[in-house]
């Protein structure tokens, strides 16, 4: 059985190390390129067709308008099937103490009863907030295994910390 990497990043204006900076690629991005260097798994950019603002402060505000009202944006596309897939890594930066609403949007889309999700996220201090809960309640007959969170400023130099993390 194969390996999928589904994972949703922002580049463009990002908060990262206290100060907002302009990423060509976002830090989600840059753990999911390097979990498929290390695995050899599919990998899947989840994109919302209406995508967030470049400018940072617009985009929080957005994505904690989106999180308050239950928001579950349109996706550009999706995997024909997970079917072919029993370990599927779902990486999202922190928004709001969860995960995008995007990423809510493809976790319902799919049933993943006997999968295993490994869960990643990029924030710059909260963790994996209650993303792990989350994917809990939605992904009912999944086995949730433990997440790794990844300061944003330090993705660059996290390779050691994501081989520990894929042998556990």
């Amino acid at each position: 059985m194969a390996e999928l990497i589904a994972y949703f990043s922002r580049r463009h204006e990002n908060y990262v190390n206290g100060v907002i900076r302009d990423l060509k690629t976002g830090n989600t991005e840059v753990v999911a390129s390097m979990i498929q260097q290390l695995t050899g798994a599919d990998i899947f950019r989840i994109e919302p067709i209406q995508e967030y603002s470049r400018n940072y402060n617009e985009c929080i505000a957005q994505a904690q308008a989106d999180q308050r009202r239950g928001a579950r944006p349109q996706l550009k596309q999706y995997p024909e099937s997970l079917e072919n897939y029993n370990t599927i890594y779902l990486g999202y930066p922190n928004y709001w103490s969860t995960m995008p609403m995007a990423v809510f949007t493809f976790l319902e889309h799919f049933d993943f009863t006997g999968k295993t999700i490994r869960p990643f996220c990029t924030h710059e201090g909260s963790g994996l907030g209650a993303s792990e809960k989350d994917i809990r309640r939605i992904c009912i007959g999944a086995k949730i295994e433990k997440g790794l969170a990844i300061y944003g400023g330090s993705v660059s130099s996290s390779e050691t910390i994501i081989r520990e993390w894929l042998k556990e």
